[in-house]
């Protein structure tokens, strides 16, 4: 597993009745895959994983590794409550083609040191899948220390850690104490290019889904070291970057994908697609962006 590029966390395409909607889904993964992206990560928050059903949930990996037929590697999340829960998805992310896997912390109840770096040994010691962390402590309430992670260094498959802290300089802090044991990947798009300076390793986006060639020609350009063109698209992107950043960035990053042809706005309940002054405040962003799209 080469956890180097960008990964991208696709959302889940819905018709408008809730059902999931395949071919546009599709469509999006052909977009990613012709931009040149090097993995796809299933079930994140983008992707309304709490909303589906554990047979969607099969569906959509089974089809999008056939799909996808080795060409990039397929990442699925997992975000339970239980550990059996998570070890169960992890070897059902096995018999299903799965390259990867995503891990947060456990869900819904504050573990100690501890009960994290148990609760994540048992779902690793599980499976022979290799295993990146997500570390956001800002939405999952749960920070994943750098002591938590010297004791995970003794389970071969925790390979990578998507750096979701808020905090730049972590990307160094996590170099110097662990060189390369660790791939380092950028996971809030705000942050993206300034962490990939400091050395990530790669970045989990989330506008990617909406804009997959202009995110991928940021992280080439910085890893040339041509960084004054890489600022050049970021400056612009920003303002659609800090979409990914809001608790209503499922609905404001496919509202992007539907105004670009590669997605719909459809969500699932208990979200609900945009109205009013918010809509237009988002679509404005977005057509913005669009009249001011660079060439890359």
């Amino acid at each position: 597993m080469n956890w180097q590029g960008v990964f991208p966390a696709v959302t889940t395409k819905f018709h408008q009745n809730g059902n999931l909607d395949m071919e546009m889904f599709f469509k999006n993964i052909d977009a990613q895959l012709e931009a040149g992206v090097n993995g796809i990560i299933l079930g994140g928050t983008l992707g309304e994983s709490s909303v589906l059903s554990q047979e969607e949930k099969i569906k959509l990996t089974t089809e999008t590794v056939d799909y996808i037929n080795g060409k990039v590697p397929v990442i699925l999340n997992i975000a339970e409550g239980a550990t059996r829960d998570a070890i169960f998805w992890a070897e059902k992310a096995k018999e299903m083609g799965a390259s990867g896997l995503m891990l947060l912390p456990p869900m819904r109840y504050s573990a100690d040191h501890r009960e994290v770096v148990t609760y994540f040994k048992a779902v690793a010691n599980s499976i022979d899948l290799p295993i990146m962390i997500y570390n956001n402590p800002v939405d999952y309430k749960t920070l994943v220390t750098i002591q938590m992670f010297e004791e995970l260094t003794a389970c071969d498959n925790i390979q990578a850690i998507k750096e979701s802290t808020r905090d730049i300089s972590n990307v160094t802090r996590m170099k110097n104490r662990f060189g390369d044991r660790y791939k380092i990947l950028c996971g809030v798009d705000t942050l993206a290019m300034e962490e990939l300076v400091m050395g990530a390793d790669g970045w989990v986006a989330g506008l990617v889904c909406a804009f997959p060639k202009e995110t991928v020609a940021v992280f080439n350009l910085v890893k040339e070291g041509k960084y004054e063109e890489a600022l050049d698209i970021y400056r612009w992107f920003l303002p659609l970057l800090e979409l990914d950043i809001h608790p209503k960035l499922v609905q404001y990053i496919k509202l992007a994908e539907q105004l670009t042809g590669i997605g719909t706005e459809w969500v699932r309940a208990p979200r609900l697609t945009l109205v009013g002054e918010e809509r237009i405040k988002i679509e404005n962003i977005i057509k913005r962006g669009l009249e001011n799209r660079p060439v890359v």
